[in-house]
């Protein structure tokens, strides 16, 4: 008969499973370095042959993970990159939710549409309770919504031909929209001293084939808001003196969640009757992890029938009007959440001192050194970020800046502007829910150490845009979408 195993080895069955020795061999290996595994590099290739203990392949994907940045020193994301306890618990417990299967998760889908109504209250549509709005992946998946729901407006109002989209800097996910389907991108592009879509440059650009016009509120670039009351105040007069109707789409990514309480008077929202949908970022200043947007229409007319799909699926009929179909219900959840905790006054309290922080830190970087600010955090121009550019020759561009930023630890985006001023780069720093003035004095004491560090050693050739990292956030597409006219 044979030997029962030793109990080291009962406790520990994998390591027989997986390097064939017998038990008596492994009796006694309880370090986890010392197990099968992690005497060898992580599977690269192929699909990985044999298995690994759960701790050893834990320890190898944890371990690679150490190379990454330090999310909350990213200061290039506009995502959330700190939530409390409570809200990780929440993901946590809904890891195994899917928010399509409304059928079996009935409560997950009310409280996507709690939040629904809670945000076309939010942004003042005319009927919060019956206005359709959805979750999505993010700000891009809603935005793509967005621009469907127009380009079918338009073709249902009897629109013909290759139908445009009028815009300024955008993120790329609208010239992704417009060569996926089949839109005509006419990016109006930067002239003069300007960053930011103008109404002035409209008329140039708009005809009886543009769907909408979109205005970034919160542009990538900058950080700047772009005039939505003077651009639907302008497609006003132009559909007065006889040119077409012109809807709004607004891109709030990120002022959707700020200017709410930062800068309640400022009118940008569905107060414009132009307006007809928002897009905006819950996982970017909404506070919510990664992996959650919302699209919200005027009103119910303002989305397509044709655009909404009644799906049988596991067991129920329900409408859907997502590019995605199954996706985790955790982060709508955990966005239901920050909206019941904070309210109103907490997130005016959290969105305001997120902007103290950004114009401190404005304010110090234009003691710092030789640099003009762009955008210095200020809640009625923009979002909490502060974008800036340097000032005349220097030894050093930049790219060197963000580098050696980089070798603190901190990411921060260098990179050029788009549109007929490629030849000016810019930095941009975003600041976000849970960054402290603490973290902003150390941040500027790394930039006036890399300043004096470029002054001492000056560059013989400075970094390139590529070397540096670039600026992927918004990288442009492989292919130019060039609209006719200049860009």
């Amino acid at each position: 008969m044979s030997k029962s195993p030793p109990e080291s080895s009962r406790s520990n069955p994998a390591a027989h499973l997986a390097t064939g020795a017998t038990m008596d061999e492994n009796a006694g290996n309880g370090d986890l370095f010392s197990l099968p595994g992690l005497s060898r590099p992580s599977p690269h290739g192929g699909f990985p042959p044999h298995e690994l203990f759960p701790q050893v392949a834990y320890e190898l994907v944890h371990d690679e993970l150490l190379l990454d940045g330090t999310s909350r020193m990213n200061l290039a994301t506009f995502c959330t990159t700190w939530v409390d306890d409570q809200a990780r618990r929440l993901m946590a417990e809904s890891l195994d939710k899917n928010i399509v299967d409304k059928d079996e998760y009935p409560q997950t889908a009310a409280l996507e549409q709690r939040c629904v109504r809670m945000l076309a209250d939010l942004w003042h549509a005319p009927d919060p309770g019956s206005t359709l709005g959805t979750s999505t992946t993010g700000s891009s998946e809603a935005a793509m919504l967005g621009g469907l729901a127009a380009k079918f407006r338009w073709r249902a109002a009897g629109g013909t031909g290759t139908p445009n989209l009028v815009s300024g800097p955008v993120q790329v996910c609208w010239e992704k929209f417009c060569r996926y389907f089949d839109v005509e991108l006419r990016q109006i592009p930067l002239r003069g001293d300007r960053y930011t879509l103008h109404a002035d440059d409209l008329a140039a650009h708009c005809d009886e084939n543009t769907i909408a016009v979109v205005p970034t509120f919160g542009q990538t670039f900058t950080g700047l808001f772009e005039d939505v009351a003077a651009i639907s105040a302008e497609l006003d007069r132009l559909h007065a003196a006889g040119g077409p109707d012109i809807p709004i789409h607004v891109d709030a990514a990120s002022g959707g969640f700020l200017a709410p309480f930062t800068a309640p008077d400022l009118v940008w929202d569905f107060r414009l009757p132009r307006v007809k949908s928002i897009n905006a970022s819950g996982h970017k200043t909404g506070l919510a992890p990664l992996g959650v947007g919302w699209a919200i229409w005027r009103e119910a007319a303002d989305l397509p029938r044709e655009l909404i799909f009644d799906v049988d699926y596991l067991g129920g009929s329900m409408p859907t009007f997502n590019l995605n179909f199954s996706r985790p219900g955790g982060q709508a959840i955990t966005q239901y959440y920050e909206f019941i905790r904070l309210g109103r006054a907490g997130y005016t309290r959290v969105q305001s001192a997120i902007s103290v922080v950004a114009r401190h830190f404005a304010r110090g970087l234009a003691e710092a050194g030789p640099f003009t600010l762009i955008h210095d955090g200020h809640p009625s121009a923009g979002i909490t970020a502060v974008s800036w550019r340097l000032d005349g020759p220097q030894d050093f561009n930049l790219y060197d800046l963000s580098d050696r930023l980089r070798a603190r630890g901190w990411l921060i985006a260098a990179y050029p502007l788009p549109h007929d001023r490629q030849d000016e780069t810019i930095m941009r720093a975003v600041f976000r829910h849970g960054f402290t003035i603490d973290m902003a004095d150390q941040l500027l004491a790394d930039v006036r150490r890399a300043l004096d560090q470029l002054a001492r050693h000056p560059v013989r050739s400075s970094l390139t845009r590529d070397e540096a990292g670039g600026f992927t956030h918004d990288a442009r597409p492989a292919v130019p979408v060039t609209p006719p006219g200049p860009r």
